[in-house]
């Protein structure tokens, strides 16, 4: 099983934090996104999205971070990340889809106007795009926090897919200036997150 990523991209981080949660040892090949070698024709035959991560496991040439940690799960007996329960599964469910559809475009809007481009030197940051970023990543951090107030981990009280989902989002919070604030019921599960091993083994200097 090969696991193609980029260390500066979170969709990757998410899958790479899922297997190291999962006890798998994919083999790791890194893209390197800044020469463009996601664009390079041998890469745009496993992802013609151009993008990471990617999956190889045997036939399976699978992309979209959020279908390979579910994939991830699956094939791994006895986990309890991903619940088989429907009920249960379903509350996980939620969550990566809310991280796909809300979440993550708003923390990603913020991280392309204050960080990305100042990078790549393409200008300075778009007010509006911003302000509009910035509105939703608040509001974001405003449902977490009142979801986490009782709570230790977004489905309960033990680590599950919907956290390693959506923990990556914020490793761009200084270099994107991500709103977070104090947010204490947030801020607490965001230590717990970042105790863990799968993100220490990933933690990897940001430029700029």
């Amino acid at each position: 099983m090969k696991l193609y990523h980029s260390p500066l991209s979170s969709n990757a981080r998410r899958a790479v934090m899922t297997a190291i949660e999962l006890g798998l040892q994919p083999e790791l090949v890194v893209v390197d996104l800044g020469q463009g070698a996601q664009r390079q024709p041998d890469f745009l035959r496993l992802n013609p999205a151009g993008k990471v991560p990617v999956l190889v496991d045997g036939d399976l040439v699978l992309w979209e971070s959020y279908a390979i940690v579910q994939y991830l799960a699956d094939k791994t007996p006895g986990q309890a990340l991903y619940p088989t329960e429907p009920a249960a599964r379903a509350e996980v469910n939620r969550w990566i889809a809310w991280c796909a559809a809300r979440l993550s475009p708003a923390a990603a809007i913020l991280n392309w106007e204050r960080f990305i481009k100042r990078l790549l030197g393409l200008g300075d940051p778009d007010a509006s795009l911003v302000q509009y970023g910035e509105a939703e990543f608040q509001a974001c951090i405003e449902l977490l926090n009142a979801h986490l107030a009782e709570r230790s981990y977004l489905t309960g009280d033990a680590l599950s897919l919907a956290d390693l989902t959506l923990a990556p989002v914020f490793m761009y919070e200084k270099v994107a200036g991500l709103p977070i604030g104090e947010a204490e019921h947030f801020r607490a599960w965001q230590a717990r997150i970042e105790a863990r091993d799968s993100w220490k083994q990933t933690i990897i200097p940001l430029p700029g």
